[in-house]
């Protein structure tokens, strides 16, 4: 496996596993305050639903030219990464609360626990359902956007798909066996880490599609990665260094919203 392509594995799978983390702590906590038959149900509807829109999205995304596609591709990249990276940021700055899956857990569980009952033909607990299909279909939403604007960059759809599907399979099988949020990934670490692969590869994309030549083709992401990442780690540090230099800064911590 070359330096791409294992960078696309990479990113694809750890981008995917932390919205599988997100998508799982919704669903079980609309099986376990209410019902589990409707809430599987709203998962499967998610799926096909997903499925209906990878079919149809995926193969139109293959024949667009890959000068364009990577133009564009990138910039989206680069503004989705971005704000995945900022989060991240301030996270580890301790300028944004870090997220927290129990916590998340306990605030679905107890909304679910408020809502009015209701049924729907087969669906036997309305909330449970929608609860479990927003939460797959959103989440499923962005790793099918990772999975397909990688794998179409890379003219490499397969492994991109390979990656999404392993990081969704492995979080859906520890999901059963514990049946509790997977509070024990880093997630914070991990999104920090994909926010800086996200950014890179739509600055490493953005830039090709616009014509520019890297020196040693995908082997430059040996240096955009780390270079990107060494940058966040400094504005990590100088925004810790800022929030303990003033006497406001437990105000601008409170002041951030969630």
């Amino acid at each position: 496996m070359d330096v791409g392509s294992g960078a696309l594995f990479l990113a694809v799978f750890l981008a995917c596993m932390v919205e599988a983390v997100e998508a799982l702590t919704i669903v079980l906590a609309a099986g376990t305050s209410r019902d589990w038959r409707s809430a599987i149900l709203g998962v499967v509807t998610g799926v096909l639903v997903l499925g209906l829109i990878v079919a149809a999205v995926g193969p139109a995304l293959t024949t667009l030219p890959l000068g364009a596609l990577r133009l564009v591709v990138g910039g989206l990249l680069l503004i989705f990464g971005l704000q995945w990276l900022r989060k991240a940021i301030l996270r580890a700055s301790g300028l944004k609360a870090l997220h927290d899956e129990r916590s998340i857990f306990r605030a679905e569980v107890t909304a679910a626990s408020a809502a009015p009952a209701g049924r729907r033909t087969v669906v036997g607990d309305w909330y449970s359902f929608t609860l479990s299909f927003k939460g797959v279909l959103l989440e499923g939403l962005e790793v099918a956007f990772i999975a397909l604007t990688f794998g179409a960059n890379q003219r490499n759809i397969p492994l991109a798909a390979f990656a999404a599907v392993a990081a969704v399979v492995i979080v859906a099988v520890v999901g059963i066996v514990v049946r509790a949020p997977l509070a024990r990934v880093p997630e914070n670490s991990m999104k920090f880490v994909v926010g800086v692969m996200l950014t890179s590869f739509g600055v490493f994309w953005g830039a090709e599609g616009a014509g520019a030549r890297w020196p040693g083709a995908d082997a430059a992401l040996l240096v955009v990665i780390p270079a990107v990442a060494l940058f966040a780690l400094v504005l990590v540090g100088l925004l810790r260094r800022t929030l303990g230099a003033g006497p406001t800064a437990a105000d601008s911590v409170a002041g951030v919203s969630r």
